[in-house]
């Protein structure tokens, strides 16, 4: 049994109390970790901030370069993390249309080349007789990142790549479910790095109210839950840290009357069930118009009915268990109040027997807003599918939620679609697709879905600084 360790200024620390990681799929222990305290929270950051010092001040060429031998690095160990993915969170190596544990790896190692490539300039406004002004990037020292347990490699990317891009360093708190791929991260990126410049600790929510109050710290990245995010900012409050927010979403699809329902089945089914249903920008409430609803409720069925369900690290899974005990019993709380409060169940609707925490993939049909099941993110293997008889009334369904992270349409008409979309009250809407984030284009939420974006030269923005400088003639 491989064990992990805390990395503090370039060194790897094995102090603290030693915790197991359980591959949800199996109940099995299968790596251990050394629990982090708040005093490694200080001198984690405390390196940070010292490292700060010299890492701003390398010629941007040196900071690329390093940026892409961490992508080069990732990619060389592309397998061993691939199985720490499945191992810690259950999903699988290939998955549901090819959405697993290699597909976020792969993505680790694109954006992370990807973000190597983009510049922050400094901007000319004025230059006349009377001045020259010029506004300019700086980084903002010491970034806290905290991340979750759905995709851990990935978001973990997301959070650190831009930010050293930037200039800042980083202190990152995995979630203590999914710790170990992170951990391992973080190991290999410091044999590349300098000392200080990326640290991990892993822990409770002490560590993390640590992190986020600590006053060294300029900037919070958190990718998470609504609730924890809200804490978080109360916490940021004290010292006006920068935040970059991406929390819940129940994202909405509708399905217009004229759309090609055989060809859309399946994107539909992999938006709706990919990762068990467990990412932020899954398709979680599909409004479908009263004339193809019988149509589209009887093919989801059939295809949730087909899907192969088991442990990850076996060939031909689609879909491996849910990651924790309590999102698994969430799930079956959901489903069952949704049951009695008079949903038709067309597929799934019960836990698989056995070891692990499984749930049949689910669909629901005669369901409504109101219920919890659509109220509500299920973050599970479930879709609840909802009727509707004109498109005022799909859009007001839609927008009838507090959160706002993404929305699709799907159409054969691109011009209505796209005149749908500037209605849904989102910070993304796709049109015949899902969820198809890319590492060129801002992903953020609106109302309770976070604040601030990621991914591109628009997240990249949220890592500086900006510095007007006059000079009077």
């Amino acid at each position: 049994m491989r064990h992990f360790s805390t990395v503090l200024n370039g060194s790897i620390i094995s102090d603290g109390s030693i915790l197991s990681v359980v591959n949800p799929a199996t109940s099995e222990i299968f790596a251990t970790y050394n629990q982090g305290r708040s005093e490694h929270v200080d001198l984690a950051v405390e390196a940070a901030d010292e490292a700060f010092k010299t890492w701003k001040a390398l010629p941007d060429t040196e900071r690329v370069e390093k940026i892409n031998a961490l992508a080069s690095l990732l990619e060389s160990n592309m397998p061993e993390l691939i199985q720490l993915v499945t191992q810690e969170t259950g999903k699988p190596i290939n998955g549901l249309n090819g959405v697993g544990s290699i597909m976020e790896v792969g993505a680790s190692i694109a954006w992370t080349q990807y973000t190597g490539t983009l510049s922050l300039s400094n901007d000319l406004l004025e230059d006349s007789d009377a001045a020259h002004v010029e506004v300019v990037r700086q980084p903002l020292g010491v970034v806290a990142s905290i991340t979750p347990w759905n995709w851990p490699l990935m978001i973990a990317i997301w959070h650190v790549i831009p930010a050293l891009r930037a200039g800042n360093t980083v202190v990152i708190k995995p979630s203590p479910l999914t710790p170990i791929s992170t951990l391992r991260f973080v190991e290999l990126a410091n044999t590349i790095l300098p000392p200080g410049v990326l640290n991990v600790v892993v822990g409770e929510g002490d560590v993390g109210q640590a992190l986020t109050s600590h006053p060294k710290v300029s900037k919070i990245v958190f990718t998470g839950s609504t609730a924890t995010g809200k804490h978080i900012m109360q916490s940021a409050s004290s010292s006006l840290k920068r935040l970059t927010l991406e929390l819940g979403g129940n994202d909405a699809g509708i399905v217009l009357p004229d759309a090609d329902v055989d060809n859309i089945i399946e994107k539909l089914f992999t938006a709706a069930f990919h990762n068990n249903g467990q990412t932020c920008a899954c398709l979680k409430r599909l409004y479908v118009h009263e004339s193809i609803y019988d149509k589209v409720c009887q093919l989801l069925a059939e295809r949730a009915k087909s899907v192969k369900v088991g442990n990850g690290l076996e060939e031909d899974i689609e879909l491996g268990p849910l990651q924790n005990e309590l999102q698994f019993n969430k799930v079956k709380q959901l489903v069952e109040q949704a049951v009695q409060d008079g949903a038709r169940v067309l597929a799934g609707g019960q836990p698989i027997e056995g070891v692990g925490y499984f749930y049949q993939p689910t669909v629901l049909a005669d369901v409504t807003n109101g219920m919890s099941i659509v109220d509500e993110e299920q973050f599970g293997p479930v879709l609840p599918i909802i009727k509707f008889s004109n498109v005022d009334q799909a859009i007001e369904l839609a927008n009838d939620s507090p959160y706002g992270l993404g929305a699709s349409i799907w159409s054969s008409d691109v011009n209505q679609a796209q005149q749908i979309a500037q209605l849904i009250e989102s910070g993304s809407v796709w049109i015949n697709d899902h969820g198809a984030i890319q590492p060129n284009a801002p992903f953020g939420g609106l109302k309770q879905s976070g604040l601030g974006v990621e991914f591109g030269e628009y997240g990249l923005h949220e890592y500086v600084s900006l510095k007007t400088v006059k000079v009077c003639k």
